[in-house]
C-alpha cells in the first residue's frame, strides 16, 4: 500500500493591484482632435498640390504643429492610485508618491506641490470660472429651497416631509439627502485627489522619490520642425 504524496499548497492569490483613476479633459481632447484634423487636411493638401519650397514648408509645419497641438490637448492626463500620483503634462511626466505630496492648490489653475518645494500644474484638470459661478448659483438655489422647505415642513407636517424628500437638486440626490455644497467638476476632482492623498500619504507603499521625465517624443519633433521652418523661411 503506497502512501500518497503530500500535495503542495495551492499558491495564494496576490494582492490586487490598485487601478488608476484617470482624469482627462473631454473638451480639450475634442478641440485638439478638430485642430489636428484641420491641420492634417491643409498640410496634406499643400504637400500634394504645392510647388517648390511650399511642400517642404508644409512638411515642416506639420512636424512642428501636430505634436505641439497633441501635447497641449490630447496628451495631458492625471493618473491616481493608492500609491502615487502620475501627472502627464504637455512636455513632462511627473510621478509623485503620496508621501511626497505637500498640498494641492486650486486658483486660476490646479496645481500640486511636492514636499521638496516643486510645483506642478495639472493640465488635464482645467479651472472653469464659469463652472464655478454656475455651481455657486445652484448652491444658492439649493440653500434657498432648503430654507423654504424647513418652513413648509412645519406647516404641512409629515406629508410635506415625504414630498420634499422626493425632490431632487438635478444631480440625482434628494434635496434632503444631498451632501455638501455644489461644486464645479474640476473642484470635485481636486477634492477627490485631496481625499486620496489624506488617506494614503502615510502608507508604506506611498513612499519614494519624485521623478520627472521629459517627453522627448514630443520635444524632439517640435524642435526639429521649428528649426526646419525657420531655415526655409530664411532662405525664402
Amino acid at each position: 500500500m503506497t502512501t500518497p504524496e503530500p500535495q503542495s499548497p495551492s499558491p495564494q492569490p496576490s494582492a490586487p493591484v490598485s487601478k488608476d483613476r484617470v482624469y482627462r479633459s473631454p473638451a480639450g481632447i475634442a478641440g485638439g482632435v478638430l485642430v489636428l484634423a484641420l491641420a492634417l487636411w491643409l498640410g496634406i493638401d499643400a504637400l500634394v498640390a504645392g510647388e517648390g519650397n511650399t511642400r517642404w514648408k508644409a512638411l515642416a509645419v506639420l512636424v512642428f504643429l501636430v505634436p505641439l497641438v497633441a501635447a497641449y490637448t490630447v496628451r495631458p492626463a492625471v493618473f491616481a492610485n493608492d500609491d502615487r500620483l502620475r501627472v502627464r503634462n504637455p512636455f513632462r511626466v511627473i510621478v509623485l508618491p503620496w508621501g511626497q505630496v505637500g498640498s494641492f492648490r486650486s486658483a486660476y489653475s490646479n496645481e500640486v506641490f511636492a514636499e521638496g518645494g516643486g510645483k506642478y500644474q495639472l493640465w488635464s484638470i482645467p479651472v472653469s470660472l464659469r463652472g464655478r459661478k454656475k455651481a455657486a448659483r445652484r448652491e444658492d438655489r439649493r440653500a434657498a429651497g432648503g430654507a423654504g422647505g424647513g418652513r413648509g415642513r412645519g406647516m404641512l407636517g409629515g406629508m410635506g416631509q415625504l414630498q420634499l424628500g422626493a425632490r431632487t437638486d438635478g444631480s440625482g440626490a434628494t434635496a434632503v439627502e444631498a451632501d455638501g455644497p455644489v461644486r464645479a467638476q474640476g473642484d470635485k476632482i481636486m477634492d477627490e485627489l485631496r481625499e486620496l492623498w489624506e488617506a494614503r500619504k502615510d502608507a508604506a507603499s506611498s513612499k519614494g522619490e519624485v521623478t520627472v521625465r521629459w517627453a522627448y517624443e514630443i520635444v524632439v519633433p517640435v524642435v526639429v520642425g521649428a528649426v526646419a521652418l525657420a531655415v526655409l523661411l530664411g532662405v525664402g
